[in-house]
């Protein structure tokens, strides 16, 4: 692909002409006009913490950005989870750290797992939101976004995680 192809956006490197230094953009989550609006609030949430992951940056800065750019707006929800989830980030960790597998720590988990997870344990946690909804709006994220195995996976965390909810 030569500099000049409309999909490529970025700017020549100093000294090689012939190379561009492309500047990664988050890939917009397309919400499909079947989820509710908590779904759309728990997807942008997802797409921020893993921008944010992603790029070493600090999720509140990143969430400001995006609040300021208005572009698309970003719900309320979707500030109480992303919000929410750095508050108790710690926490959140530990309890899905005690859930998951040796095979399968936090460290090791996809992106996408890892923040969903934490969203779903937050609003376990947090929120007065039943479990059962919660694990099923994750699992349905994850087979939307996610490998093949991170529903089943993540429904088996969340479940032992549920059973510890600290608000029941």
């Amino acid at each position: 692909m030569s500099s000049h192809d409309p999909e490529l956006v970025g700017e020549p490197v100093p000294g090689r002409p012939d190379l561009l230094k492309i500047t990664p953009e988050p890939i917009p989550v397309v919400p499909n006009p079947h989820h509710t609006t908590r779904t759309k609030a728990r997807m942008r949430a997802m797409d921020l913490l893993f921008e944010s992951e992603l790029r070493g940056r600090d999720v509140l800065e990143t969430l400001d950005e995006r609040i300021a750019a208005n572009e698309p707006p970003v719900r309320l929800y979707t500030r109480d989870i992303v919000r929410g989830v750095e508050a108790f980030r710690d926490e959140i960790d530990e309890r899905i750290s005690e859930a998951a597998s040796e095979e399968w720590p936090l460290e090791r988990m996809p992106r996408v797992d890892r923040n969903l997870a934490r969203i779903a344990v937050y609003e376990l946690d947090h929120t007065e939101t039943p479990s059962q909804v919660i694990i099923a709006e994750c699992v349905q994220l994850a087979e939307e976004f996610s490998t093949d195995d991170s529903a089943p996976f993540l429904n088996g965390l969340l479940a032992k995680v549920a059973r510890t909810r600290a608000s029941e």
